[in-house]
């Protein structure tokens, strides 16, 4: 009788037991979801404003927008004539479609490595997107080692592949991308896109790191193949080559370095496209912050805007840094959108930000 009490006991006092780790659970299943949610709403961004001159960028009461969040990591984002944003989502192989009210799709998959065994890198997909005068989507493949052309805006259609070696080697993975107004195309080539993204990586033919030029990109016919002689090699001593743009009067050629130093690079533009010597515009090495020089775009005005320690720097035409728009997660590229151009969309690591600013940014 005694057993019997002592074991009818020991049951209710486990059931106790159960029931309380059961509303625990749930209490604290709960306390997350709040936060989580209450994170959500909070604005994801904030302004260091360092000059005045900002003032004249970035509005007094500009707060940045979270558009979509979920993914991995984002780059290469593009503003489509038709109403849309495009960017890549390297990990996961694709380039989505983002419609501005926040609707979500995947437009191509695979945008990268299409090979028959698994990539075995961090970074199977594409990476920095741009369009050509005719409004033809051009995307640096980043693993898939090339630089190719979408003919139409239909993701099954055909792809024109514009640069894919240097000198009989295959190119490193291409990473960023831009149009000079005469239809040539400029690109940087750092190891990112490799599976082990070194350069010791098995893989990597050239030893350079480089920034070419394909001279008459735009006017390749659709189909034929690269004219790989004509490829020019212009800068080639910088180590991690990342990011590029173009002075809105093209007369200069902005590359940043991703590391070791975090430099943004000046570069005269010389009249058949070749490249001056270069100066350094800014060196942020010593800022501590997470994250680093990578993509970068310029305003019709001249000022530039990178991603940097920290989130996105915004300098003068002369190189003065004027301020920061802080954000929670190193970035990896920006561009303008919207019908006015003065949107800017940010990838944000997993995160698609963006923020209405004063002036419109120079797009193709």
């Amino acid at each position: 009788m005694i057993g019997n009490r002592k074991l009818f006991l020991f049951t209710i006092l486990l059931t106790t037991v159960a029931l309380a780790l059961t509303l625990l659970s749930v209490q604290t299943t709960h306390l997350l979801i709040q936060a989580v949610d209450a994170a959500e709403s909070q604005p994801p961004g904030a302004i260091e404003r360092l000059d005045p001159a900002l003032a004249s960028i970035v509005p007094a009461d500009a707060r940045v927008e979270r558009v979509a969040s979920g993914f991995k990591w984002t780059e290469g984002p593009i503003w489509i004539r038709a109403g849309y944003l495009l960017f890549a989502e390297i990990p996961s192989n694709t380039i989505r479609k983002l419609l501005p009210e926040g609707a979500l799709s995947i437009f191509m998959q695979p945008s990268g490595y299409t090979g028959p065994t698994p990539y075995g890198g961090p970074e199977p997909g594409s990476n920095g997107m741009t369009l050509d005068h005719a409004g033809r989507l051009t995307v640096a493949g980043h693993a898939l080692r090339s630089v190719w052309r979408l003919e139409s805006l239909d993701p099954n259609g055909s792809k024109t592949v514009l640069a894919d070696s240097y000198q009989g080697k295959a190119l490193n993975s291409p990473n960023d991308l831009v149009y000079r107004s005469d239809g040539s195309l400029y690109f940087t080539d750092p190891p990112y896109g490799l599976p082990t993204q070194g350069d010791a990586d098995p893989a990597k033919q050239l030893q350079v790191n480089g920034v070419y030029r394909i001279p008459a990109a735009e006017a390749q016919k659709p189909g034929v193949a690269p004219a790989r002689a004509q490829l020019q090699l212009l800068v080639k001593d910088l180590p991690r080559p990342n990011g590029i743009a173009f002075s809105p009067d093209e007369k200069y050629f902005y590359v940043d370095n991703t590391e070791p130093k975090k430099l943004w690079m000046r570069y005269q533009v010389l009249k058949d496209g070749t490249l001056g010597k270069g100066e350094v515009f800014f060196d942020a090495t010593s800022d501590p912050r997470p994250g680093w020089p990578d993509g970068m775009k310029v305003d019709q005005a001249g000022n530039l805007y990178s991603t940097g320690p920290g989130g996105i720097w915004i300098f003068s035409p002369s190189g003065k840094h004027l301020g920061t728009i802080l954000l929670p997660h190193p970035a990896g590229n920006l561009n303008w959108g919207d019908a006015d151009a003065k949107t800017l969309y940010i990838t944000d690591s997993g995160e698609i930000l963006r923020i209405r600013l004063k002036i419109a940014g120079v797009r193709p």
